[in-house]
């Protein structure tokens, strides 16, 4: 009985910082910070002016966009996914100044891939600086809850030396700034944005699973949308926040309570990390920190990617990859690229921030 309150206890205190934290930040309305990108009457701004919608279907995705830029800060949104059938649909969350910096752009993503019925969403992280998407450094997840099922929050901190990005408060990945990355850390000024479509040519198994509209139409839900940090003049073009805004409910990095639930995430939920893929670096990118302890979970997921096991070589089908995405090239060619993606060791080319995935059932979080 006793162990009973004390895990009682333990739970309702995360809930209860996790809550409060999202309540206590500096929320916008979407008037204040946000404009929409595209999409029509699919984006919808709800009465209280502090969330939004964002609706996929047959016609087309949509999106928003952070009206002004911003050199570091802290960024942040509370999510809800679609529920049911939901193979083939990308909701992301991310930083980019691609529009300003074609060739040689930064990005900071959260993406949420979705997938067919009685299977989890999965959920990716990615940082590109300087142009560099031919050394894409992504990682993938399981979550330890059904995200949609309620809102979680989802937060960015970027600084100047490190970025780390947060579920319900809970640090997921620290990439920190180091010598030998040169030009490779995201340092430009980068815009918010948020945006649903159909990636139904990669987003889950590889394409195999595609979007049916029949489902349609899926929306997911935003709210609690934090902008906090510094926003620049783009003619400026400044790469160094001298003043930050403060408030005390915006992190700086990473409590030590904080590591120890961030170290217990990774080890368990943790399905792809970029500095373990042996199949496709003999060396870790000079950046990776290993530990011990994740890489033996991710070869106990996949022994071929992460161990050096050798892989059964059957019958490969080769087809030519066309974007069905329901973006508008008008706007989003600007961004469109291609690049090498490894997929368990063979390496094919992705369209527009292409991954691989393949799921597997997690364990539940503490």
């Amino acid at each position: 009985m006793v162990n009973f309150h004390l895990g009682f206890f333990a739970l309702t205190t995360f809930i209860v910082l996790v809550c409060g934290a999202s309540k206590n930040l500096p929320i916008l309305s979407f008037d204040e910070g946000y404009s929409q990108l595209f999409g029509d009457d699919n984006l919808m701004v709800i009465k209280d002016g502090k969330s939004v919608h964002l609706t996929l279907d047959e016609r087309t995705g949509s999106g928003f966009v952070s009206q002004d830029i911003y050199s570091q800060g802290f960024f942040s949104a509370s999510i809800k996914l679609p529920a049911d059938y939901t193979a083939g649909v990308v909701v992301a969350f991310y930083m980019s100044n691609g529009e300003m910096f074609q060739k040689n752009h930064d990005e900071v993503d959260f993406e949420f891939l979705g997938n067919i019925r009685g299977k989890d969403w999965r959920m990716q992280t990615n940082i590109y600086g300087n142009g560099s998407t031919n050394a894409g450094r992504e990682e993938r997840y399981g979550l330890w809850f059904d995200p949609s099922e309620d809102f979680h929050q989802y937060s960015i901190l970027w600084t100047e030396d490190q970025i780390i990005f947060y579920v319900d408060n809970v640090p997921i990945r620290e990439f920190e700034r180091t010598a030998t990355m040169g030009g490779d850390f995201p340092s430009k000024p980068m815009s918010l944005y948020a945006t649903i479509w159909d990636g139904s040519d990669w987003a889950t198994n590889g394409g195999k699973f595609r979007i049916n509209y029949k489902y349609a139409p899926y929306i997911a839900k935003f709210s609690d949308l934090v902008l906090h940090g510094c926003a620049v003049d783009p003619t400026e073009q400044a790469t160094k926040c001298d003043i930050a805004p403060k408030h005390d409910s915006i992190p700086t990095g990473i409590t030590p309570e904080q590591r120890i639930r961030m170290q217990s995430f990774r080890k368990k939920h943790m399905q792809y990390s970029y500095c373990y893929d042996r199949a496709r670096y003999t060396v870790p990118p000079a950046e990776c920190v290993l530990d011990a302890e994740e890489a033996e979970g991710l070869r106990a997921f996949d022994p071929v990617t992460f161990g050096g096991a050798h892989r059964h070589r059957g019958k490969r089908h080769h087809r030519s990859r066309s974007s069905s995405s329901s973006f508008p090239i008008n706007i989003f060619n600007r961004w469109s690229y291609y690049y090498i993606e490894t997929c368990g060791g063979v390496n094919v080319f992705q369209f527009l921030k292409g991954y691989c995935l393949w799921g597997k059932k997690n364990d539940i979080y503490p």
